[in-house]
């Protein structure tokens, strides 16, 4: 749960309303909303731009959430905003050095291990952030490739999409009305648009607009969404 509420025992019972102390989850500090979709041979991955502290003050609005690993493969971050930052770069890092040795390109099914794994590993003290894998596999016909996980490391692939942030449920609310199978580059962006807009416009700590990257085999589009800024 993102909220515990915290009691002071007294010897006459439960502690009064007024000593009441409500807890947040880390995960909720900075806030976040980030859908992933698949089409026809492409695939889109959406986030929000807020960038907040503390679930109350609006710091940022052009926060960078979704990371290029390559021209067919993407990771979107939520939690921690300074967990996202580490995270992004040890990813790159992995798979720069993975291209070196290898002299290819890393498979999304295979990133997407390297990053559960990455993730396990700290299990004890967990990187509070929680992955979303974007890609196409130019090994497998450009078949689109797409998972999300939870702080550590459980992979859900699917081959619909997945969501990820604050709001979850209000994200998978719009993505099941209104996603469809097989849709085209121009038509997977409209609806992943309007999926990012209407699933933040009830959840305070995300939203203020938000950035698309709709990636098929030739081309990578990325076009900036203008959203509520209140």
């Amino acid at each position: 749960t993102r909220y515990t509420t915290t009691c002071t025992a007294r010897a006459g019972g439960a502690a009064p309303e007024s000593e009441r102390v409500t807890k947040m989850s880390i995960m909720s500090y900075n806030g976040a909303a980030i859908i992933a979709m698949c089409g026809k041979e492409c695939v889109a991955i959406a986030s929000d731009l807020r960038f907040g502290i503390n679930q109350q003050q609006t710091t940022a609005v052009d926060m960078k959430k979704i990371y290029k690993i390559h021209d067919h493969l993407y990771v979107g971050l939520s939690g921690l905003a300074t967990d996202q930052a580490t995270l992004a770069q040890r990813f790159k890092f992995r798979h720069n050095m993975y291209e070196l040795r290898e002299s290819r390109k890393m498979r999304p099914e295979t990133f997407a291990n390297l990053v559960s794994t990455m993730l396990y590993e700290k299990r004890f003290g967990p990187y509070y952030a929680e992955p979303i894998v974007a890609g196409l596999d130019a090994s497998n016909g450009y078949k689109p490739f797409i998972t999300g996980m939870d702080l550590i490391g459980a992979m859900a692939p699917t081959d619909n999409f997945v969501v990820c942030g604050n709001n979850e449920e209000s994200l998978f609310g719009v993505c099941e009305s209104m996603y469809k199978p097989d849709l085209e580059p121009e038509e997977l962006f409209e609806v992943i648009a309007q999926c990012i807009l209407a699933g933040v416009n009830r959840d305070c700590l995300s939203g203020w607009g938000g950035v698309v990257h709709v990636i098929s085999k030739d081309k990578v589009i990325t076009r900036t969404l203008k959203g509520r800024m209140d």
